[in-house]
């Protein structure tokens, strides 16, 4: 029996469907494991984590939106990935981490064998954080890191952190997607980050939507752009103050040099990196946020493959 994805949204959990959770991670019947927004108790979130610390077929798994809610949770999950050895993608978008929860979390992420994509979006991160995150980001020759950080919505992180970040960026020599998005980034951060892109070999998608950037920013990232080969495909700089014309020459150069690419033959498909962000109008505190009620937030079970991109390119 192929695995199945097991999906969950704004529900409270009853104590049968967590044991059928449980029994599917241990049978290694669940590939996809997401309860984002779900309501447990702390009795049944410490089943959920020892049963998928022995799981091997677990890939992804979404906990966002609250569901890792105080330290003691924090604590039994970071046991549960120090023991997990399958998960390629960690979803914890929402939660309340902040800084000392991070640092709870690290020792488990940087040892996890298998983990290559990371949404920390609106986890109450500041400094301390990114100096722990630059850590999961080694530089080139090192061990390998993550593909795909998400740190949308953490203004409690300062420019001096940022330029940190950039500077791992630069020299990483494996993160292709980083979403900065809704952050108060401003030019002078910009700045950095366009260094920080030109430096980069691998990274092809950067979020920065409503960063607070202006025509300066857009000046400098066109110029970048346009005289500095770089991996990168796709630039978001919706909701800032940049003209559209500027937008527009940012897109048209960007979309020259992937066609360039793809007429030599050394582009491949287009990857989808998006499963499992949240959208910008469910992060936490947003007056617009709100879980669904519908009926597709019910448990859902597919023995169908996952179908994404960044699993089966792992996998290959």
């Amino acid at each position: 029996m192929l695995p199945s994805s097991i999906q969950i949204s704004g529900e409270p959990l009853s104590g049968a469907e967590v044991r059928d959770i449980c029994r599917g991670l241990r049978d290694n019947a669940v590939r996809l494991l997401s309860l984002r927004g779900c309501r447990l108790c702390d009795r049944d979130f410490g089943r959920i984590c020892r049963a998928l610390a022995g799981a091997t077929s677990l890939a992804q798994l979404n906990l966002n939106l609250g569901v890792v809610s105080s330290p003691s949770r924090i604590k039994q999950l970071a046991e549960a990935l120090r023991t997990n050895r399958s998960i390629q993608s960690l979803f914890l978008h929402g939660s309340p981490l902040t800084d000392a929860g991070l640092a709870l979390l690290n020792p488990a992420l940087a040892l996890h064998p298998a983990l290559v994509a990371l949404d920390l979006g609106d986890c109450m991160l500041g400094d301390e954080a990114i100096n722990l995150i630059c850590g999961l980001l080694p530089p080139d020759g090192a061990k390998s890191g993550l593909k795909e950080l998400t740190l949308s919505a953490n203004p409690g992180i300062t420019p001096k952190g940022w330029s940190r970040l950039a500077i791992a960026v630069a020299h990483s020599s494996q993160v292709r997607v980083l979403n900065l998005d809704y952050n108060p980034l401003g030019d002078h951060v910009a700045g950095m980050l366009a260094v920080a892109v030109a430096s980069s070999r691998t990274l092809e998608v950067l979020d920065l939507e409503g960063t607070g950037l202006t025509n300066q920013s857009a000046q400098t990232l066109l110029d970048m752009v346009e005289n500095y080969p770089t991996a990168l495909r796709s630039l978001v700089l919706a909701e800032n103050s940049i003209s559209p014309e500027l937008q527009q020459q940012i897109c048209d150069l960007l979309s020259e040099g992937e066609e360039e690419e793809e007429v030599a033959g050394g582009a491949g498909d287009t990857q989808e990196w998006e499963k499992g962000r949240e959208p910008a109008a469910h992060q936490r505190g947003s007056s617009s946020w709100m879980c669904p009620s519908d009926p597709s937030s019910q448990m859902v079970l597919m023995t169908s493959g996952l179908g994404d991109s960044l699993l089966a390119e792992t996998e290959m």
